[in-house]
């Protein structure tokens, strides 16, 4: 796997488009969460009213592990545009076929994808644990605590299940354009229009929903009492296996599309 892994390194290592995608997307997973963190600090200085009833400040421990994971959920669109580059630039340029030609087998042409796609969400998982860690320790370095240190976990699985959906796409479609639409389409729109569907005409089962149910991994973080009183919580433990199906469903369709299609 090291071997294969290599391989694809040198695809990418000087690959300008892919390391200007990195660099936006780890700047903006500082820059706009310095833009919230400056909107509260303001928000608590002119009205301190609004600090009692949040409570512990969203960007102090424990509650910043929480805050820095959802915050930084909404840049998702990010991992899985790149992932969707690099896969679909193997077919327009046919360097799958040259790797198959070379002796490479499709099974492990694919793997070395979702090998990809694990990366990019650990890396992106600990630049947000870093992120989290400095507002912490900005905030109130005295409280350092790791209770709710659970949220950067659940901010990896988020981020592996949008690669993999975005590598699904790119397997599918090969076409670049095409592919970053539809993933747009379905990622931002698509997803969210069925998932309000479904629970209307059938009793919340749309939370259930590929990327409904991973984006319930990490709940909004302010007024969780109140939230609770009025809507019931998705369980964790459901959302967890969830995600874990539809991932296994993910990589299954990549392997199989890879294994029977033409090349």
């Amino acid at each position: 796997m090291l071997h294969l892994l290599k391989i694809e390194w040198l695809k990418i290592k000087y690959y300008r488009t892919f390391w200007i995608l990195s660099a936006l997307f780890a700047l903006s997973l500082y820059g706009v969460n310095e833009i919230v963190y400056t909107a509260q600090h303001n928000a608590f200085a002119s009205a301190p009213q609004a600090q009692m009833l949040i409570g512990t400040p969203p960007f102090q421990f424990p509650e910043v592990w929480h805050t820095i994971s959802y915050v930084s959920s909404y840049l998702l669109f990010f991992p899985g545009l790149i992932i969707i580059i690099l896969m679909t630039n193997e077919f327009s340029y046919k360097t799958h076929r040259q790797n198959i030609i070379d002796g490479l087998s499709r099974t492990q042409f694919i793997y070395v994808k979702m090998m990809l796609c694990v990366l990019i969400a650990l890396v992106s998982t600990i630049i947000v644990g870093l992120v989290a860690f400095f507002f912490g320790m900005y905030e109130n370095a005295a409280a350092f605590s790791f209770q709710n240190v659970q949220y950067i976990g659940m901010f990896f699985i988020q981020t592996l299940s949008y690669t993999a959906v975005a590598l699904v796409i790119a397997t599918l479609f090969r076409r670049s354009g095409i592919a970053i639409g539809i993933y747009f389409l379905y990622a931002e729109i698509l997803d969210q229009l069925l998932s309000l569907a479904a629970s209307h005409y059938l009793n919340n089962a749309g939370q259930y929903f590929p990327l409904e149910s991973n984006d319930n991994l990490i709940p909004f973080p302010l007024f969780k009492n109140a939230k609770e009183q009025i809507i019931e919580p998705a369980n964790v433990t459901y959302m967890l296996i969830a995600a874990a199906v539809y991932l296994a469903i993910y990589f299954f369709v990549c392997k199989r599309k890879m294994e029977t299609a033409d090349l």
